[in-house]
């Protein structure tokens, strides 16, 4: 009998969340690790809006994708964000929704997002 169905050693963690591990005893073979697969992967839900020229539309996911990914931004302050949608995102409870959506206008801004016009993104709490 090995270590694992002794019980000796912890399961393994894999990803973000602890997975369900069980003994499996119709395959004989210690463990089986279930992938997750959580409809929630942050704290907090969150809706992006657009606002350019006075016109309120979602954030294009392209853009919330740019923005999130750490390579394009520099910074390491809004790593805890995941894009899900159109004007969608999750974010973990160290990120202030204020913060981000000055951050992402300056950064819209900047690139020339607004044709010309300033870029004003509007974060709030999804429902």
């Amino acid at each position: 009998m090995g270590l694992a169905e002794q019980r000796r050693f912890p399961p393994k963690i894999v990803g973000h969340a602890y997975p369900q591990m069980q003994p499996d005893a119709r395959a004989g073979r210690g463990f089986r690790v279930r992938c997750y697969t959580s409809g929630e992967m942050y704290a907090q839900k969150l809706k992006a809006e657009v606002v350019i020229g006075g016109k309120r539309e979602p954030m294009p996911l392209e853009w919330l994708d740019s923005f999130c990914m750490r390579n394009f931004t520099g910074s390491g302050e809004f790593d805890d964000t995941l894009p899900t949608g159109e004007g969608r995102l999750e974010a973990g409870t160290n990120v202030n929704a204020e913060r981000l959506a000055a951050a992402m206008s300056e950064w819209f801004t900047k690139r020339g997002k607004g044709n010309g016009q300033a870029v004003k993104v509007e974060i709030s709490e999804a429902k």
